[in-house]
């Protein structure tokens, strides 16, 4: 039976990346970008990624609401060893030139642009029935073209450095089923996933990974704001009916969805492109 014998140098190796394991998914000296992180999954994600000794530019459409994030992370980091900084910028992810201005400020600031996480979206809800030509559009401008603005400016900071780099799309269960009511909304989803796909192929070369996640129902400022618009006076029974939609029983937390994030932003997951991540509390794996 064949055996494949590990050289000692390779074990060498080994041993050395298992002393890191005192300080797993570490992010130090890294720059990173992750846009909609003003609240939400994205702001879990900024945290972790400065808790692990990223530099990150928190890109908001509001910049008060960006300076606010980065001083809440960053007054908690002060306890942390090790920690980065955050650093809020303005970016309407929708605007080409916007998006390329910041960009281009926050890596010529540090030097470099190791990690991108698109975040930033809106949803629409709706059949096609309901929908209308501002509402594609609408949906669109921020949902896939803002993945695309993003997207572009990152690989062209990553490739000026020569360092590669990690994309991390957000997606949605949305990407993977069908929902119902959401038909602009998945449309888009579907199209980020497609775009992660792409870019991952047409940059392996340069050392640059794309991937995405596709979270379910996660229980966030923008869920607290659908259900106080849409149930007034009902929020915590229709809070309920979402929540055990996932066969888990439960809306999942931003802090999961940032670990994954954390994951595939990390030189922990170099083996890993072209990949989607179905977060979702068993929806659409489980058949029940």
């Amino acid at each position: 039976m064949f055996q494949e014998t590990v050289p000692i140098d390779s074990l060498a190796l080994i041993f050395a990346k298992m002393e890191k394991l005192a300080n797993p998914f570490s992010l130090a000296g890294k720059a990173a970008v992750v846009t909609g992180a003003g609240s939400g999954i994205g702001k879990a994600v900024a945290t972790q990624f400065v808790a692990r000794g990223a530099i990150v530019g928190i890109f908001e459409v509001d910049l008060a609401a960006a300076e606010a994030a980065a001083a809440d992370i960053n007054q908690a980091a002060a306890k942390v060893p090790g920690a980065g900084k955050a650093e809020g910028y303005k970016c309407d992810v929708s605007s080409e030139a916007g998006v390329n201005a910041a960009f281009d400020s926050f890596a010529g600031k540090h030097k470099r642009l190791d990690i991108l996480v698109n975040n930033a979206g809106i949803s629409a809800v709706g059949t096609i029935e309901d929908a209308t030509g501002e509402d594609m559009d609408r949906v669109y401008n921020v949902n896939i073209k803002g993945v695309f603005h993003c997207g572009k400016a990152a690989v062209k900071h990553m490739k000026a450095g020569g360092r590669g780099g990690s994309i991390v799309n957000l997606a949605s269960i949305a990407s993977l089923v069908g929902l119902t009511n959401r038909f602009a909304y998945g449309m888009t989803k579907g199209a980020v996933l497609t775009m992660t796909y792409a870019i991952a192929t047409d940059y392996v070369k340069d050392g640059i990974r794309c991937n995405c996640v596709c979270p379910g129902r996660v229980h966030t400022p923008f869920v607290d704001g659908y259900l106080a618009k849409h149930f007034p006076g009902k929020e915590k029974e229709q809070y309920n009916v979402l929540a055990a939609w996932q066969p888990l029983g439960r809306m999942g937390k931003p802090e999961e969805i940032a670990s994954l994030i954390l994951y595939l932003a990390s030189d922990e997951s170099s083996f890993v492109t072209g990949a989607s991540y179905a977060i979702d509390g068993g929806r659409s794996g489980c058949a029940l």
